[in-house]
Protein backbone atom coordinates (compact mmCIF):
# COMPACT_ATOMS: atom_id res chain seq x y z
CA UNK A 1 0.00 0.00 0.00
CA UNK A 2 0.93 3.36 -0.94
CA UNK A 3 0.54 6.32 1.53
CA UNK A 4 0.94 10.13 1.09
CA UNK A 5 1.19 11.94 4.63
CA UNK A 6 0.65 15.49 4.66
CA UNK A 7 1.24 17.18 7.77
CA UNK A 8 3.11 20.85 8.44
CA UNK A 9 4.45 19.87 11.70
CA UNK A 10 7.40 18.29 10.81
CA UNK A 11 7.71 15.75 13.98
CA UNK A 12 4.43 15.13 13.71
CA UNK A 13 4.56 13.81 9.87
CA UNK A 14 7.91 11.94 10.44
CA UNK A 15 6.56 10.18 13.09
CA UNK A 16 3.64 9.02 11.37
CA UNK A 17 5.45 8.41 8.32
CA UNK A 18 8.27 6.22 10.26
CA UNK A 19 5.28 4.13 12.12
CA UNK A 20 3.21 3.29 8.85
CA UNK A 21 7.01 2.37 6.99
CA UNK A 22 6.46 0.21 10.28
CA UNK A 23 3.64 -1.37 9.01
CA UNK A 24 5.06 -2.55 5.56
CA UNK A 25 3.48 0.97 3.68
CA UNK A 26 5.68 2.79 1.33
CA UNK A 27 4.91 5.98 2.41
CA UNK A 28 6.05 9.80 1.07
CA UNK A 29 5.74 12.44 3.00
CA UNK A 30 4.59 16.47 2.14
CA UNK A 31 4.20 19.56 4.52
CA UNK A 32 2.24 21.41 3.05
CA UNK A 33 -0.41 21.66 0.78
CA UNK A 34 1.19 22.62 -2.57
CA UNK A 35 3.46 19.48 -2.46
CA UNK A 36 0.69 17.59 -1.29
CA UNK A 37 -1.13 17.99 -5.04
CA UNK A 38 1.95 18.28 -7.05
CA UNK A 39 2.52 14.77 -5.60
CA UNK A 40 -0.93 13.50 -5.94
CA UNK A 41 -0.37 14.31 -9.60
CA UNK A 42 2.39 11.98 -10.33
CA UNK A 43 1.73 9.73 -7.14
CA UNK A 44 0.00 6.49 -7.38
CA UNK A 45 -1.60 6.30 -4.00
CA UNK A 46 -4.08 4.21 -2.26
CA UNK A 47 -4.29 6.63 0.52
CA UNK A 48 -3.76 10.36 1.86
CA UNK A 49 -3.13 10.88 5.54
CA UNK A 50 -4.40 15.12 5.23
CA UNK A 51 -4.27 17.37 7.96
CA UNK A 52 -6.83 19.95 7.30
CA UNK A 53 -5.54 23.18 8.97
CA UNK A 54 -2.19 23.58 6.36
CA UNK A 55 -0.54 26.72 5.66
CA UNK A 56 -0.82 28.38 1.67
CA UNK A 57 -3.27 25.69 0.28
CA UNK A 58 -5.50 23.80 2.80
CA UNK A 59 -6.42 20.85 3.48
CA UNK A 60 -9.98 21.69 2.52
CA UNK A 61 -8.36 22.31 -1.25
CA UNK A 62 -6.11 19.49 -1.19
CA UNK A 63 -9.20 17.28 -1.12
CA UNK A 64 -11.41 19.10 -3.23
CA UNK A 65 -9.31 19.16 -6.01
CA UNK A 66 -8.14 15.55 -5.42
CA UNK A 67 -12.15 14.79 -5.86
CA UNK A 68 -12.11 17.44 -8.87
CA UNK A 69 -9.04 15.37 -10.51
CA UNK A 70 -11.19 12.20 -9.63
CA UNK A 71 -8.12 10.37 -7.96
CA UNK A 72 -8.62 6.68 -6.87
CA UNK A 73 -7.04 7.50 -3.52
CA UNK A 74 -9.03 7.54 -0.40
CA UNK A 75 -8.84 10.29 2.04
CA UNK A 76 -8.05 10.19 5.54
CA UNK A 77 -8.68 13.89 6.76
CA UNK A 78 -6.68 14.96 10.42
CA UNK A 79 -7.58 17.98 12.73
CA UNK A 80 -7.57 19.56 15.87
CA UNK A 81 -11.30 20.24 15.62
CA UNK A 82 -12.99 16.70 16.89
CA UNK A 83 -16.80 19.12 16.43
CA UNK A 84 -19.32 17.23 14.77
CA UNK A 85 -19.67 20.17 12.67
CA UNK A 86 -16.52 20.14 11.68
CA UNK A 87 -16.69 16.31 10.86
CA UNK A 88 -19.91 16.50 8.87
CA UNK A 89 -18.27 19.47 6.75
CA UNK A 90 -14.94 17.34 6.13
CA UNK A 91 -16.98 14.38 4.82
CA UNK A 92 -18.92 16.62 2.80
CA UNK A 93 -15.76 17.44 1.04
CA UNK A 94 -15.14 14.72 -0.35
CA UNK A 95 -13.21 12.92 2.57
CA UNK A 96 -13.27 9.21 3.31
CA UNK A 97 -12.68 8.90 6.97
CA UNK A 98 -11.55 11.75 9.62
CA UNK A 99 -9.95 11.22 12.78
CA UNK A 100 -9.97 14.51 15.44
CA UNK A 101 -6.04 15.62 17.26
CA UNK A 102 -4.68 13.89 19.13
CA UNK A 103 -5.53 10.56 17.99
CA UNK A 104 -4.20 7.08 19.19
CA UNK A 105 -1.53 5.72 16.46
CA UNK A 106 -3.05 2.30 16.59
CA UNK A 107 -6.37 4.04 15.31
CA UNK A 108 -4.46 6.24 12.79
CA UNK A 109 -3.06 2.70 11.38
CA UNK A 110 -6.39 1.00 11.79
CA UNK A 111 -8.33 3.43 9.51
CA UNK A 112 -5.26 3.87 6.68
CA UNK A 113 -5.49 -0.14 6.39
CA UNK A 114 -9.31 -0.41 5.85
CA UNK A 115 -9.20 2.50 3.56
CA UNK A 116 -6.30 0.89 1.44
CA UNK A 117 -8.97 -2.11 0.95
CA UNK A 118 -11.59 0.22 -0.67
CA UNK A 119 -9.25 1.34 -3.22
CA UNK A 120 -10.23 -0.23 -6.56
CA UNK A 121 -11.54 -3.82 -6.11
CA UNK A 122 -12.86 -4.27 -2.69
CA UNK A 123 -9.98 -5.94 -0.81
CA UNK A 124 -11.01 -8.57 2.22
CA UNK A 125 -9.50 -8.01 4.95
CA UNK A 126 -7.25 -11.74 4.57
CA UNK A 127 -6.00 -12.93 1.64
CA UNK A 128 -5.80 -16.14 0.66
CA UNK A 129 -4.26 -18.28 -2.36
CA UNK A 130 -2.18 -20.83 -2.86
CA UNK A 131 -1.64 -22.34 0.57
CA UNK A 132 -0.85 -18.18 1.81
CA UNK A 133 -2.97 -16.31 4.22
CA UNK A 134 -2.31 -12.98 4.27
CA UNK A 135 -3.72 -11.04 7.21
CA UNK A 136 -3.51 -7.26 6.60
CA UNK A 137 -4.56 -5.96 9.92
CA UNK A 138 -2.30 -8.66 11.93
CA UNK A 139 0.56 -8.11 9.49
CA UNK A 140 1.12 -11.34 9.16
CA UNK A 141 1.41 -14.51 6.91
CA UNK A 142 1.13 -17.98 6.56
CA UNK A 143 1.48 -20.45 4.45
CA UNK A 144 0.34 -24.52 5.05
CA UNK A 145 0.04 -23.57 8.83
CA UNK A 146 3.38 -22.26 8.78
CA UNK A 147 4.40 -18.78 10.32
CA UNK A 148 6.49 -16.46 7.55
CA UNK A 149 9.28 -14.06 9.86
CA UNK A 150 8.96 -11.62 7.03
CA UNK A 151 10.45 -8.46 6.82
CA UNK A 152 8.66 -5.29 6.12
CA UNK A 153 9.62 -5.54 1.93
CA UNK A 154 8.67 -9.02 1.92
CA UNK A 155 5.44 -8.31 3.29
CA UNK A 156 4.50 -5.28 1.52
CA UNK A 157 5.80 -7.60 -2.03
CA UNK A 158 3.41 -10.43 -0.87
CA UNK A 159 0.62 -7.84 -0.31
CA UNK A 160 1.04 -6.40 -3.93
CA UNK A 161 1.27 -9.61 -5.69
CA UNK A 162 -1.70 -11.38 -3.19
CA UNK A 163 -3.78 -7.86 -4.06
CA UNK A 164 -2.74 -9.32 -8.06
CA UNK A 165 -4.96 -12.52 -7.37
CA UNK A 166 -2.93 -14.46 -9.89
CA UNK A 167 -2.17 -11.44 -12.65
CA UNK A 168 1.13 -10.38 -13.62
CA UNK A 169 2.70 -8.02 -11.58
CA UNK A 170 5.38 -6.09 -13.48
CA UNK A 171 8.88 -4.64 -11.57
CA UNK A 172 7.70 -1.10 -11.70
CA UNK A 173 4.52 -1.25 -10.07
CA UNK A 174 6.38 -3.49 -7.81
CA UNK A 175 8.47 -0.40 -7.05
CA UNK A 176 5.26 1.84 -7.00
CA UNK A 177 3.27 -0.40 -4.56
CA UNK A 178 6.10 -1.12 -2.25
CA UNK A 179 9.17 1.29 -2.64
CA UNK A 180 8.56 5.38 -1.73
CA UNK A 181 10.06 8.17 -3.55
CA UNK A 182 13.20 8.08 -1.03
CA UNK A 183 14.40 4.67 -2.15
CA UNK A 184 16.77 5.49 -4.69
CA UNK A 185 17.51 2.90 -7.21
CA UNK A 186 15.06 -0.12 -6.64
CA UNK A 187 15.14 -2.81 -9.77
CA UNK A 188 17.97 -4.50 -7.51
CA UNK A 189 16.36 -4.44 -4.36
CA UNK A 190 12.98 -5.74 -5.79
CA UNK A 191 15.28 -8.87 -6.99
CA UNK A 192 16.90 -9.12 -3.83
CA UNK A 193 13.60 -8.93 -1.95
CA UNK A 194 11.69 -11.63 -4.30
CA UNK A 195 14.39 -14.08 -3.96
CA UNK A 196 14.64 -13.62 -0.11
CA UNK A 197 10.51 -13.63 -0.67
CA UNK A 198 10.83 -17.55 -2.10
CA UNK A 199 12.90 -18.53 0.34
CA UNK A 200 10.82 -17.94 3.25
CA UNK A 201 7.87 -19.04 1.74
CA UNK A 202 9.46 -22.43 0.66
CA UNK A 203 8.59 -25.45 -1.78
CA UNK A 204 6.67 -25.68 -3.96
CA UNK A 205 7.42 -22.83 -5.22
CA UNK A 206 4.74 -20.08 -5.73
CA UNK A 207 6.19 -16.93 -6.90
CA UNK A 208 6.42 -17.18 -10.80
CA UNK A 209 8.58 -15.19 -12.65
CA UNK A 210 6.99 -14.64 -16.40
CA UNK A 211 9.84 -13.16 -19.19
CA UNK A 212 9.62 -9.78 -20.01
CA UNK A 213 6.46 -9.04 -18.10
CA UNK A 214 6.99 -9.50 -13.95
CA UNK A 215 5.90 -12.02 -11.33
CA UNK A 216 3.25 -13.73 -10.73
CA UNK A 217 1.53 -16.01 -7.66
CA UNK A 218 0.34 -19.07 -9.69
Amino acid sequence: MRVLVVEDERFLAELVADGLRREAMAVDVAHDGASALEKLEWGDYDVVVLDRDLPGVSGDDVCREAVRLGLPVRVLMLTASGSVRERVRGLGLGADDYLPKPFAYEELVARVVALGRRVGRAVPPVLERAGITLDLARRQAVRDGRFLALSRKEFAVLDVLMRADGAVVSVDELIDRAWDENAGEHTNAVRVTLSKLRAKLGDPPVIETVPGAGYRIR
